[in-house]
Order: C-alpha cells, then structure tokens, then sequence
C-alpha cells in the first residue's frame, strides 16, 4: 500500500491520476447562465467543478469556501483581471476549502488598500495549483498562518510584481503544515523574495528561481523560520540588481518548528551580482544542513560550516554548460564534471536523487535514466 508520505509526493509532482468527478458541474462564460465567477461561488456548493470557459474576467473577484471544489480552465487560459476589484480586502481570489484545485488560471492586478494584496489569498483548507500564473499583483500568492493549511504548486508561473513599495513576494507562504512545489517558474521579484516559506515542511523540486533582468529580489529562497527543507533540482540564479547579497537564507528569524533541516541537493545556483556575495545563510546553530551534488557559478562564497555535510559540490566555469549565455545550463558534452554526481541518501522519506528535472517555462519532466551528473540538469 502507498504511505500518505508518498502519495503526497506524487500528487505534487503531477504524477498521480486524478479521479473522476463525480460532483455538480457548473459552467461559466459569456454565453453560459452562468456568467461571472462570483456568480459561480455564490452557488457552487462542495464537490462542484467549475468549468470556465477561456477569456477576460474583469473585476470578477470570488470568494471560495467548497470543499472538493475544482476550477478549470476550458478552451484556453482564464484571466483574472483585478481593474481596483478585491475579495474581503485580501486578493482577487480567497480560498478556504479543503482538498481546491485550480487549473489554468492567470492572476494579475491583486492590489488592495493595504498594499499586501494577493492573486490568490489561502487562507484555511488546502489547494492545489496546475498550470496558473500570477502577475502584476503585489503578492503572486499569500497564505495565512494556519498549521493545517496544504499548499501544491505544479507547474506555475510566478511573474513580476508590482512596484508598490512593500516588501512583497512572488509567493509567500506562512506558518502551514506543508508545502510542495514542482515544475514552476518565480522570477521578477520587486524588494521582497521569489519564495519564502514559513512552512514546516517545504518540498522544493524542479523549479526555476531567477530574478532576471531588471529584478530586484532580495533573496531568492526563504525559510524564515527553518523546518524541513527539501530543495532539489532547481535552477537558482541571482541577479545583477538584487537587494540582497544573500541568494538561499534559512531560520534567520528564529527556529519556530522543532525539526530544522535543510538538504540543498542537485542544483544549480548561478550568481549575477558584480561584487559577490554569499550562497546561503542558516541562522539556527542546530540545524542539519546537506549540501551534495550542487554546481555554483559566479563570485559568490560559500560560508565553512564544519557541522554541515558536505560532498560532490562544485564551482562550474561559465564555459561548463552547454550556453550558458543562453541560460543553457547542461553541462557541455566534454565537461569534467559529468558523471562526478555522488549518492546523497534519503531524507523525510524522499531519495534525495532527483527524478525529474526543471523545463522551461514552466514544466518538469521525467529523466531517462538515473542521475549521474551534478546540478539540476541530467539531459
């Protein structure tokens, strides 16, 4: 029988079957009795799929409660335009059901009065994120502090945000139980971080975190308050305009869950900054920190920590990789380090050996064969 463990696994990496739907279906468009979203939240009830046909969505702010609700895309991309509209003072959407999906939704103008404003704001029960994308908001997405909150993310993409002033996120996410994110794109950061995440436990895997021209993030990865990080499989880059020195920081504001571990494996971490800076910070003396198998680029330092494990990491030359002036981060066919990849174990029931791997621009796909090579990219 599958353990819960790893069936969440799956379910987060897109690898689990969906079953069928055996619930109300309401239909939403310009030409359905149905034509506006928050018509349909009004009467959606639990079990109800959502299907919406593809098209603007101006203004159309919802609020949903169901549980075992599902949104859906239908046609092509759905656009959820805020135009100066807002759900309860939070975001264009609020969810607060148990076991949401929302499938091929585009987010953009989440702006509310007190400037924190979101795409989507989570604020209790669980979602499930495929195919969406967030721009333009001051926040992509934002969670409440809720320790039964569940967060999947496949596949997404996290753009720019707005130039507010506040110190605000491409994705935020607060004291929940749990946190997984796949295949996904986070880039364009304005002062505050491309991923921060107070969970108690993260899964980050096969993603690209890169600010980008004209960025200006200040870290990349956050775990502000520590718990179990497993981070694995992504293309993190710094920019040359950052507001931070720091690209990855961990428990700087104070070890609030009891496990504290962070197993930074098979990435690929390139550095833009003209003066350097430093990889990564953890702040909580306790914590169990893996570095294995992970390729730096760039004039960033990487702090000694004799408490840390340490094996098969490499500083990469930029002429390494396939193109990297294109962002090609494959190692070049006649590169030294290929094959140098070392087995790093398992940790929180997860083989710290990456089975999939990061494509752009927003997807993950299965490797042919085992991981030999050390970095994100296998292929």
């Amino acid at each position: 029988m599958m353990t819960m463990r790893r069936r969440e696994w799956l379910a987060a990496a897109g690898l689990l079957p969906f079953s069928a739907h055996a619930g109300p279906v309401l239909q939403v468009g310009p030409t359905r009795a149905l034509r506006s979203l928050a018509a349909a939240a009004r009467q959606a009830t639990d079990g109800t799929r959502v299907e919406v046909d593809a098209g603007d969505y101006v203004g159309d702010v919802a609020v949903w409660p169901q549980h075992d609700l599902t949104l859906r895309a239908v046609g092509g991309r759905v656009r959820v335009v805020g135009a100066g509209a807002h759900a309860q003072g939070k975001g264009l959407f609020v969810t607060t059901g148990r076991r949401q999906r929302i499938e091929g939704f585009d987010f953009s103008g989440g702006v509310v009065p007190d400037r924190n404003g979101a795409g989507i704001r989570l604020q209790s029960g669980s979602l499930t994120l495929v195919d969406c994308g967030f721009r333009d908001n001051e926040n992509g997405l934002l969670t409440a502090n809720d320790e039964s909150i569940e967060l999947d993310i496949v596949d997404c993409d996290f753009g720019a945000i707005l130039p507010r002033g506040g110190q605000t996120h491409n994705l935020y996410v607060g004291g929940i139980r749990r946190l997984a994110v796949t295949g996904s794109y986070f880039h364009h950061g304005m002062q505050g971080h491309l991923l921060k995440s107070r969970a108690a436990v993260s899964h980050i895997l096969y993603n690209r975190l890169s600010d980008e021209i004209g960025g200006r993030a200040s870290y990349e990865l956050e775990f502000p308050n520590g718990g179990v990080a497993v981070v694995m499989g992504n293309l993190i880059m710094q920019s040359s305009t950052t507001d931070n020195p720091h690209v990855i920081s961990f428990g700087v504001e104070g070890a609030k869950w009891p496990r504290q571990a962070l197993y930074l494996v098979h990435n690929t971490l390139v550095d833009q900054r003209p003066s350097g800076g430093i990889w990564l910070r953890v702040t909580p003396r306790q914590a169990e920190v893996m570095l294995a198998n992970n390729l730096f680029v760039g004039g960033q330092k990487l702090p000694a920590d004799n408490a840390w494990t340490q094996r098969a990491n490499f500083t990469a030359d930029w002429d390494a990789f396939v193109r990297a002036v294109r962002e090609d981060f494959r190692l070049a066919p006649g590169s030294p380090l290929r094959g140098k990849a070392q087995d790093a174990g398992e940790a929180e029931g997860v083989r710290l050996s990456p089975v999939r791997e990061y494509r752009h621009p927003h997807a993950s796909v299965a490797l042919a064969g085992p991981a030999r090579h050390p970095g994100a990219f296998q292929s």
